[in-house]
């Protein structure tokens, strides 16, 4: 069952109905479902389709396998293409006539380490876009690899009307896959595997939490197992380090002074490169204050929770499998440390993607102009500090106490964060307050109040 990805299914879908020619280029990591979405909306066109998928090998080789594809929609003979141009003119040709749908899938696998493939395609664009009636899809994995094939420097910048970076889905599209879950073991989930679909399908919702993360990913049997070992190696081989700054970030060191002295990275330049790496693989996140974008005050998350868990808990231990059931494995260096600090942890994260639906489907008055952490200093204390989850409006800012934990907020904790907020001396507008266990506050109506039922129930 196809989940999710309504708006990109809608954009593929509108440009399929006219008979002009539309360029598509469709990009994100691995294991997000770009081929997934592009299969899903074949259903709502009726017309010659063409999907390639391409080898990492010569032209020659890959364009003979797309001859085989010419040779199965066309019905013909195989033909002898030898170099991409040819088998391209032949499929351009053709869409003069008629409509075709024509996919070149992981493009990067064929274009290699050279662009002269991207001026190829170029030219053939050029030559036939005012008549053909051709939908035209490339895409691929590697990220800062086709973010440079539409950048203003290369061939094929302005051939593509449309763009579709595929992320993660958000927290609550994820929840589709395990709907019969409690809500509170939704949240846990997405805590681990993230909005991916392709991980999500595994989960088993008749099982426990733990047992679906011992099943698939505690020992050298798991079946994710490799794919948090697997997903990073391919591009992180090129980075000396890059594990290191990974295991840093993933045990919280998220600041760079941080990063840099808890990892084995030689200088500060050598880690500024790193980071910028990773950053343009859309591996990690770099992130400034909502309220202060001093360089000194940014920090760094990593944006695949798959990853993060595996970093956290598993990266250094890996070789203990072999000396302990996975059962064993997960009570001893995981249980506590999740339930209390990696959970909640990522419930900030699902409370921010909970208020940018909302605000994005009109529903918050005013409506959000930032959401993100808000840092503040105390000189006479030579501290600092900050609050996580903090929006920003017409009105100014309002900001949110969130707590994953089995007692209801109450005034206690209404009344720690009117003192936090008045040691800093902080203005805002309003506070607000989200819980998985309810409340138990005297003025209700004075606080936002947001509860784990509120962020399921969003149909």
């Amino acid at each position: 069952m196809f989940i999710g990805r309504k708006e990109e299914l809608k954009v593929l879908e509108e440009s399929y109905k006219n008979d002009f020619y539309e360029g598509i280029i469709i990009y994100g990591r691995r294991r997000i479902g770009k081929s997934e979405l592009i299969k899903e909306s074949f259903k709502s066109i009726n017309c010659k389709k063409i999907y390639y998928e391409c080898k990492k090998a010569s032209e020659e080789l890959n364009v003979s396998a797309l001859s085989d594809k010419i040779s199965e929609i066309f019905n013909i003979p195989k033909p002898d293409f030898k170099e991409l141009d040819k088998a391209l003119r032949f499929i351009f040709e053709k869409s003069l006539e008629e409509k075709i749908i024509l996919v070149i899938d992981e493009y990067p696998y064929m274009r290699g380490t050279s662009d002269y493939l991207d001026s190829i395609i170029q030219r053939v664009i050029n030559d036939y876009k005012m008549n053909s009636k051709i939908k035209f899809i490339l895409c691929g994995s590697y990220i800062d690899v086709m973010e440079r094939i539409i950048s203003t420097s290369s061939p094929l910048y302005g051939r593509f009307t449309y763009k579709l970076n595929i992320k993660q889905m958000n927290y609550y599209e994820s929840s589709l896959f395990y709907r019969n879950c409690s809500n509170e073991d939704k949240v846990k989930y997405y805590s681990v595997f993230g909005g991916v679909p392709y991980y999500n399908q595994f989960i088993d919702d008749k099982l426990t939490v733990k047992e679906n993360i011992v099943n698939l990913l505690i020992g050298t049997n798991s079946r994710l197992l490799s794919e948090a070992e697997g997903f990073l190696n391919e591009e992180m081989s090129k980075l000396n380090n890059a594990n290191e700054c990974f295991v840093a970030i993933a045990e919280g060191k998220t600041k760079f002074s941080d990063i840099l002295q808890k990892s084995n990275v030689s200088s500060s330049p050598t880690l500024s490169d790193i980071l910028k790496k990773m950053i343009n693989m859309d591996i990690i996140e770099k992130i400034y204050p909502i309220n202060d974008e001093n360089e000194k005050k940014s920090y760094y998350v990593i944006k695949d929770r798959l990853s993060l868990f595996y970093y956290r808990y598993i990266f250094k231990r890996g070789a203990f499998f072999n000396v302990m059931s996975a059962d064993d494995f997960y009570d001893e260096f995981i249980s506590d440390d999740f339930e209390s600090y990696f959970v909640p942890k990522e419930f900030e994260s699902i409370t921010k993607q909970y208020l940018i639906i909302l605000n994005k489907n009109q529903k918050l008055s005013p409506l959000l102009y930032k959401i993100g952490k808000y840092y503040y200093d105390l000189p006479k204390e030579k501290k600092n500090g900050e609050f996580d989850v903090v929006t920003l409006s017409k009105n100014g800012y309002d900001f949110y106490e969130v707590k994953f934990t089995s007692k209801p907020i109450d005034d206690s904790v209404v009344n720690e964060e009117l003192f936090q907020l008045s040691k800093a001396k902080i203005k805002y507008n309003k506070l607000g307050f989200v819980s998985k266990s309810g409340f138990n506050i005297t003025n209700k109506d004075d606080y936002y109040l947001i509860n784990l039922d509120d962020m399921y129930n969003l149909q």
